[in-house]
This record gives structure tokens, sequence and C-alpha cells, in this order.
């Protein structure tokens, strides 16, 4: 399986431009699935500590109206977060979108900093701590959507459900970035699952520095097979999801609970 992560820019404009060499690039390299950032298809809501539900709404219906230009991707899953609003709350739901272009929500965000820059607390709920994997048309995906990769429990609790591939859409900042993929390495090891991760990139006038650097890891021994960079923004990679399902058979993934 071909899968592809990326790092993006935050701005409207910015993205924009970035699709269309995206576009391009899960063309060219016959990706089967790519992941996307953290709610990417709208400028980072929660930077300012106020809480503008105007914006909000603004930020759904751009997800509403992006997601199905998925479909210029050719027949590629999609992954990534998005706002939505259930039962009249906010919630960061994690989602992927089939080849076919079917619809499957995952959990929504369960772990939410409420810190400068992050204030995500303010701006939505938590959801309701159901970490099951995700059944695909290309296999089980377990979601730690960017803060859930530090409560690693849910990464072992995807290794017993049998997750091939554990997914990490992220807003983070480049001073962190060596502590993400560190996360990352150590999520792919307690799972048995490839690791993926795809981040946003900020122009230097941007208030949040974010800091790229979209990593694919392999589950063994958590060794790093790619990053995304500025120069190389898009990494499309061949994985075998057998190594994920052979990885559940040693340490130490094989010790008992």
């Amino acid at each position: 399986m071909r899968v592809t992560v990326c790092e993006m820019h935050n701005t409207l404009s910015g993205f924009e431009k970035d699709w269309e060499a995206l576009v391009r690039h899960v063309r060219s390299e016959s990706s089967d699935l790519l992941l996307l950032p953290e709610m990417p298809f709208y400028p980072w809501l929660a930077q300012s500590r106020q809480v503008r539900p105007e914006l909000w709404a603004k930020s759904l219906a751009a997800h509403d109206k992006w997601i199905p230009r998925m479909f210029a991707l050719g027949s590629v899953m999609v992954i990534s977060s998005r706002p939505v609003i259930r039962h009249g709350k906010r919630f960061n739901e994690g989602f992927v979108r089939e080849a076919s272009g079917e619809y499957q929500p995952s959990h929504s965000k369960y772990y939410l900093p409420d810190d400068e820059g992050f204030w995500e607390a303010s701006w939505y709920e938590r959801g309701d701590r159901d970490f099951s994997v995700l059944r695909t048309d290309l296999g089980n995906i377990g979601f730690l959507i960017c803060t859930e990769l530090w409560f690693s429990q849910h990464a072992r609790q995807y290794a017993r459900q049998g997750a091939h591939l554990i997914v990490c859409p992220r807003a983070t900042q480049t001073a962190s970035t060596d502590k993400w993929i560190a996360g990352g390495r150590t999520a792919a090891v307690v799972s048995g699952a490839f690791c993926l991760s795809s981040n946003f990139i900020s122009d230097d006038d941007h208030e949040t520095d974010f800091g790229g650097t979209g990593w694919i890891i392999e589950p063994e021994n958590g060794t790093v097979l790619g990053l995304t960079s500025r120069e190389e923004p898009f990494l499309t990679l061949a994985i075998d999801l057998k190594a994920a399902e052979q990885a559940k058979q040693t340490y130490p993934r094989d010790v008992s609970d």
C-alpha cells in the first residue's frame, strides 16, 4: 500500500496552492492513502482564546465544501479530522473518506490542551473517549489526534484491536518537533502499527509557528522511514501491512497486560 503524509500551509490561499501541488503528487505517486493535518481546511481557530462561534461556523462550512473536492485526488482514501456540531456541542471529529467516497467518522478528540496558541478545551468539547479501531477498505486504523499521541495506553489498546495504522493528524509547533517524532516512534512500537502524521507549516508572519515534519514510522522498532520538509512537503512510501501483523507477535506487544 502506498501512503502519503504532508505538511500544508494554514492560510486559505496557502492551502489552496499546496492542494494543487498535492493533487499532482498523489496522482503521480499512485497513492492509496493520504493523511492531512488536523482540521486542515480553515485557519487554526484555537490560536485565540476568544471563542467566536461565527468562525467555527465558517470552519465547518469550509470543511463541508472541501470534502467533495477530495475526488480530485482519484481513488484515494483521505484521513483527517474536522469540526462538527453534535447535539448542539462543538467537537473535533476524526474521519476517513474511503476511496469510494463513503465517509466514516472516528472518535471525537478527547484530550484537549488549553494553552497559548492551542485553546482547544475553550473552543470545543471532549469526545466520548471511544478509542476503537476503524475498520476500513485498506485495513484497521487507530486515531490519535494530535495531543492524544501522548496517552500511550490507547496505542496499546489499538494493538489489542489489530490496528495496522496509527494516524496522527496534528497542529504542532517547530520548537517541539523532536518531541513529537519521539512520540510517534513510541506509538508505533507500543501499537505494533505503522504511525503516520501530517502537520501544518507556517509562513514567518503567522501567529503560530507550525513546524511541519510529517512522518512515516514502521511498527517493529519505531524506525523513521521518512519525514516531510519545506523542500519536500509531500512524502509517499510503500508499506506492507503484514509487518504490522507480524509486529503484534514480538516484544513488547506480546507481553500480557
